[in-house]
């Protein structure tokens, strides 16, 4: 990769607000990869900065690859991969009416996405997490599960019929370890996937049977009597 390369790279940067400096993205690579790794990431990274894309998920990516020793070309695949993975996140976010996602759940849809989600996945997990459901946290659970081994279709299903029965954030995020505790009981990842669902079908502590999550409606209530005051 040419000098200039790595200049247009820096001044990319620098006139992005909302970005990291252009400075401190090379400061913090220097030492820590090879020069050629540097000036990739540089320049990758002023790409998903114009395109409104989180950049420290790229510089992290980077020097893991650097403390691990990973040959420079697979750590500038790696980071041009994440870069790709941050873009269809966040068309699945505006798919899902976020105009402007916070890097976090832009990050959160990437890491959905490289466990084995589809982008269809997020934008509609996203639009299932109204508040109180934080998006970047309901993605994250889902792309952990998909990680221990949940099939993707699966992970999505269990993580929304938890919010649909009104669990808590709490709840959400122990799913992860209760699918590992299930699993050193001895089941697959998808049994102990589909015990939870099960679980997740009655009511939260609590909560009456009928109960509806904030700012939703019971799809199984029938409408009101327009002839009844």
């Amino acid at each position: 990769m040419s000098r200039l390369s790595l200049v247009l790279g820096l001044v990319l940067l620098a006139i992005l607000p909302g970005t990291l400096d252009a400075q401190d993205v090379a400061a913090r690579l220097g030492g820590r990869v090879p020069p050629t790794v540097r000036q990739a990431v540089v320049t990758i990274a002023a790409g998903a900065a114009a395109r409104g894309l989180p950049v420290e998920p790229l510089v992290q990516k980077a020097i893991e690859g650097g403390a691990k020793g990973v040959p420079a070309d697979r750590v500038i695949a790696a980071v041009r991969s994440l870069a790709g993975r941050l873009g269809d996140a966040m068309a699945a976010l505006h798919e899902a009416g976020l105009a402007t996602p916070d890097g976090d759940v832009v990050e959160g849809g990437a890491d959905a996405l490289n466990a084995g989600l589809t982008s269809h996945d997020v934008r509609d997990l996203v639009r299932l997490s109204r508040p109180p459901y934080d998006p970047s946290l309901t993605l994250r659970v889902a792309a952990t599960l998909a990680a221990l081994g949940v099939p993707g279709p699966q992970a999505l299903q269990l993580v929304e019929g938890m919010i649909s029965a009104g669990r808590s954030a709490s709840d959400l995020l122990a799913l992860p370890a209760e699918v590992q505790a299930g699993v050193g009981r001895g089941a697959t990842p998808a049994e102990a996937a589909a015990g939870l669902a099960r679980a997740a079908g009655g009511s939260p502590p609590g909560r009456t049977s009928g109960f509806v999550p904030p700012g939703q409606s019971n799809p199984h209530r029938p409408p009101p009597n327009p002839h009844k005051p």
